[in-house]
């Protein structure tokens, strides 16, 4: 199962989506593109989990997809 996460950077100015918790694949501007972006690569790659992370890195909410 690959796993992907989205979360903040430092100051959280931008959103980072990442696969498997190694570089970033994509840096987004806005929280809700860089879920939807998120979503749609886990989707494709199903079975695969999604992570949302807060500013402290801790997960917030979990997807399955």
């Amino acid at each position: 199962m690959k796993k992907y996460s989205v979360a903040p950077n430092v100051d959280v100015t931008g959103w980072f989506v990442k696969l498997e918790d190694v570089a970033p694949e994509e840096v987004y501007d806005a929280k809700d593109d860089a879920i939807a972006a998120a979503e749609k690569m886990a989707k494709e790659n199903s079975p695969s989990l999604l992570e949302i992370l807060d500013k402290h890195h801790n997960v917030i909410e979990e997807k399955r997809y």
